[in-house]
């Protein structure tokens, strides 16, 4: 097996100071290339560290001398070469840019036109080759998928600067297929056997890929300070239901520039984190918001163990304040219907000595069988202690009975949103201890969904998340959630690195569950993509068909063969050879003849007609005496309608029976719908706009349980989507005309960004609760997901 690439000289690498380009195109450009030299810099240097460690413990490891040879070998070679991969990758990357503007790069990849033509060789590739290209081709894709939003971003952003319509990932400078590109070229100056090199490789993936997607959204918020395209953003279509007259323009409007700009990007579209370089400088101060305003109502397309940290713009000690003066008036209303219980405390128990109570009662092992108290419990066993102690009127200070309050709203959410059989549900009331201390320690637990306490909770919460099917979430999961909840239970004693560490080891297990999910998902819709292009080739085969027959008057049996057996031979041609392939024109001059001949109803067939006949009918799955039975039909010599009544029966059952090629039987057995109303219609253009990897809630049974589903890919052709579930694995397929029905009865829904976290979910519905008991307007959300 071999294939053919473009190989350049190093030689003829253009640079930023040597290309002819604009001038604030080049300083952008240049700013662009010094932005991915800052950002990358420390983990390639990471990278480089690692893989020389795994040579020499793969070295000191080998069993046989011929390996540990090869690897001491590619050690030395490393050494030797080491101080000139991250400058040779710079120098690859510097090379993408400066060809951002090259008319040979219309036509390919910038590496490809790298050199011009006269110092081009091409050459042939081995196998291993071929597996080190699918390699980083995998790790590209992955990335592509995890950073679309980003990328489709970027990509109107260069296409601005390169003067021409958006840029595909495949052209797109400093994107996943660059970077990778800029590496395999990077290596031929590592003199080391190919095994190596894949190892060098995966580390990539893991050690500087990993922290690739927060690079692309600084990349992108930096062009954006610079005027290149400044604002933009990736809005959906949003339908209100007080006006569907805009509805219905929005979609008008946003379907075909919308789509356009969606064809350009790869399957799946993940909406990541957006964050900021600045910070405010004061002592233990949290990491500020960054980046752009991400709207509540964008799709959500996360995977389960991907879900972003929407970070707040707003002042965290500001929303507090405003948290606390709901519970306030909240406690002013039902004091107003508790009267005589007003009274001031004698003395309010110091938060230090409640933080050591909570501690005590988190190390007590749970009593066989026991269920675990309730936070409302907690607090007045706390309190009992304390009025022994202090006297009768020991009490908590407002902050701490406020944070007990919202902890407890909260959770009450989270139980709603969670099934209570779900594994994961008593882990949930494990973390409350814990999680309480860290509320107590730091109020921004409520108002940062960021916070390392508020991540793990998600990300455990997410596990017996209401909306999974009891497929949905992999078993193996459940040990690594354990370990993680016993580990911040055992361990924690006011450290919010405690939550950071272990929900960091939690998610390299969930990393590795959301990769297998990402390879399936992506079987699933080659697999899908297949489908529709047999599809495609149907439709254009039978309006082929049905041009050549144009107004000849052919007989119904005859006809009746061409639209079947004939179809399907045009179909398979069409499909594997393509329309400007010989064969198929061939196909074509024979349909020709064969529509003549069955106009004219010559008695005399032509033998050769006949015979290029059977052999075409034999490669759909004819047998021979069928294909020789219908041959002769097609070419006149049976006698077309006049011939044997009998056999021309036999034939027509024979070809009912048949399963044509592609055929789905359930599709051709739904009966015809009516027409779309205004806002089915509405719906369904909004359905062609969203992104692919869409998570849609379905309705499963009256009394409202949902699940979700990911909307993977959909044929603008056939309206055919393709849905999965959390672990990749394939649930069915749904048309878009049936989905947006169903959207409408209230049968399914979209599920959006501020719908996309449970926690900030669960959140934000208590949040509604405060303000309903102090007879509040909704105001914008208080720590919840209404920003990246």
């Amino acid at each position: 097996m071999s294939s053919m690439t473009y190989i350049h000289d190093g030689a003829a690498r253009r640079t930023l100071a040597t290309v002819d380009l604009p001038r604030r195109v080049r300083k952008v450009l240049d700013a662009a290339l010094n932005l991915a030299s800052v950002e990358l810099d420390p983990f390639l240097h990471a990278l480089l560290d690692e893989y020389e460690q795994e040579l020499f413990r793969l070295a000191e490891q080998a069993r046989h001398p011929g390996s540990e040879s090869t690897y001491v070998q590619a050690l030395r070679s490393f050494r030797v070469c080491r101080p000139d991969l991250i400058p040779q990758l710079m120098l690859e990357l510097e090379c993408e840019l400066a060809l951002l503007r090259s008319p040979s790069a219309d036509g390919g990849t910038p590496a490809a036109a790298g050199a011009p033509a006269g110092e081009r060789v091409l050459g042939l590739i081995d196998d291993s080759q071929l597996d080190e290209d699918t390699l980083l081709g995998e790790i590209a894709t992955r990335q592509e998928s995890r950073a679309s939003l980003s990328m489709h971003l970027l990509g109107q952003r260069f296409g601005v600067l390169a003067g021409t319509p958006a840029l595909d990932a495949a052209r797109l400078p400093l994107g996943p297929q660059c970077m990778c590109r800029a590496l395999r070229n990077a290596c031929r100056s590592l003199q080391v056997p190919d095994e190596t090199r894949e190892l060098l490789y995966r580390l990539f993936d893991r050690v500087v890929m990993t922290h690739y997607a927060p690079f692309l959204e600084r990349l992108d918020a930096m062009l954006d300070q610079a005027g290149i395209l400044r604002g933009l953003t990736h809005v959906p279509v949003r339908l209100r239901a007080s006006s569907l007259r805009e509805a219905e323009e929005a979609a008008a409007n946003a379907a075909p520039g919308a789509v356009s700009g969606r064809r350009a990007r790869g399957t799946g579209d993940d909406v990541r984190d957006i964050r900021d370089d600045r910070s405010d400088g004061s002592r233990g101060a949290r990491r500020k918001p960054r980046g752009a305003r991400i709207t509540p109502d964008q799709p959500h397309t996360a995977w389960m163990a991907e879900t972003t940290t929407a970070l707040t713009g707003g002042d965290g000690e500001a929303s507090y304040e405003t948290l606390q003066e709901l519970l306030a008036e909240r406690r002013e209303l039902i004091g107003k219907l508790r009267a005589g219980r007003a009274g001031s405390a004698e003395t309010t128990l110091d938060t230090g000595e409640l933080m050591d109570a909570l501690g005590k009662i988190q190390r007590q092992p749970p009593g066989l069988g026991a269920s675990r108290p309730s936070l409302m419990d907690v607090r007045q066993m706390l309190l009992a202690q304390a009025r022994q102690r202090h006297g009768r009127g020991a009490t908590l200070a407002q902050r701490d009975n406020d944070t007990f309050e919202l902890l407890h709203l909260l959770y009450g959410r989270l139980e709603s949103e969670m099934r209570a059989d779900a594994p994961a549900a008593a882990l949930i009331q494990r973390l409350q201890l814990p999680l309480l201390r860290a509320a107590l320690q730091d109020q921004t637990f409520f108002v940062e969904p960021a916070h390392p306490a508020r991540a793990l909770l998600n990300t455990v919460a997410e596990a017996a998340a209401s909306w999974l099917d009891k497929d949905d979430l992999d078993p193996q999961l459940l040990f690594p959630l354990q370990q993680a909840v016993s580990e911040v239970v055992d361990r924690y004693d006011g450290d919010s690195a405690v939550f950071e560490a272990s929900n960091g080891r939690l998610q390299t297990h969930l990393q590795a569950q959301v990769r297998k999910a990402e390879m399936l998902e992506r079987r699933h819709i080659e697999a899908a993509r297949g489908k529709d292009r047999l599809e495609v080739a149907k439709l254009r085969s039978a309006a082929t068909l049905e041009e050549l027959l144009g107004d000849h008057r052919i007989p119904k049996f005859s006809r009746a063969l061409l639209n079947q057996a004939w179809a399907d031979v045009l179909t398979l041609t069409l499909l594997r050879q393509g329309e400007d392939s010989p064969e198929w024109q061939a196909l074509l001059d024979a349909t020709r003849r064969i529509v003549a001949a069955c106009a004219r109803g010559e008695q005399a067939g032509d033998p050769a007609l006949a015979a290029y006949i059977e052999t075409s009918l034999s490669q759909v799955g004819y047998h021979a005496d069928e294909a020789a039975i219908i041959a002769a039909r097609l070419t006149g010599s049976d006698g077309g309608d006049d011939g044997d009544p009998a056999s021309r029966t036999e034939l027509a059952m024979k070809l009912k029976a048949r399963t044509r090629l592609g055929e789905d039987a359930e599709r051709a057995r739904r009966p015809a719908l009516p027409p779309r109303s205004p806002e089915e219609q509405a719906r369904y253009e909004q359905l062609r706009v969203l992104p692919f990897g869409t998570w849609i809630e379905f309705t499963t049974n009256q009394q409202g349980d949902v699940v979700r589903r990911r909307m993977s890919w959909f044929s603008p052709v056939t309206d055919n989507a393709l849905f999965v579930n959390q672990r990749g694995q394939r649930i069915g397929e749904h048309s878009l005309d049936s989905l947006a029905r169903m959207i409408v009865a209230g049968q399914a829904r979209v599920v959006t960004a501020e719908r996309g976290r449970l926690v900030d979910r669960a959140w934000q519905s208590a949040v509604r609760t405060l303000r309903s008991f102090a007879g509040r307007a909704e105001a914008p959300a208080i720590g919840g997901g209404a920003h990246a």
